[in-house]
C-alpha cells in the first residue's frame, strides 16, 4: 500500500522541459507490502500559472529513497523523517536547478 504520509504545496522555481515551474509539490511517500516498508522523500515541479493552478505534471519528479528495510509504517519514524524532509527535498531540488521556497505555501499541509 501507497501512501502520502506528507504532501504540501509550495512556491518553486524550476526550468524543466524548457518550461518555467512556479510551484512545487512536496511529498513523504511511504510503501509497505509484505512486511516490508519504503519511505521515499520526492517534490515536482508544476507550472503555476494562475493562483488556482494546481495542475501538477510529473516530467519535472526528482526523489530520493530516505528508508528501505524490513518492518511496517511508525509514526516515529516518520516524525523522524519528517524533520530532516526539508534538506532531503533542498538537495533534490539543487540537483535539478530548481528551489523551494519553504516560507511561502501554497496551500495547507496535509498528513495521511
Amino acid at each position: 500500500m501507497t501512501v502520502n504520509v506528507y504532501e504540501q504545496y509550495f512556491e518553486g522555481d524550476l526550468m524543466a522541459n524548457g518550461v518555467l515551474r512556479r510551484g512545487a509539490l512536496v511529498m513523504l511517500i511511504a510503501d509497505s507490502e509484505a512486511g516490508h516498508i519504503r519511505y521515499e522523500a520526492a517534490v515536482t515541479f508544476f507550472p503555476h500559472e494562475e493562483e488556482n493552478d494546481f495542475a501538477v505534471s510529473y516530467d519535472a519528479y526528482y526523489s530520493a529513497v530516505l528508508f528501505d528495510g524490513p518492518g511496517r509504517r511508525s509514526k516515529k519514524r516518520e516524525e523522524k523523517l519528517l524533520v530532516g524532509l526539508p534538506g532531503e527535498i533542498d538537495a533534490l531540488a539543487q540537483a535539478a536547478g530548481g528551489a523551494v521556497h519553504w516560507d511561502r505555501p501554497l496551500r495547507e499541509a496535509r498528513r495521511g
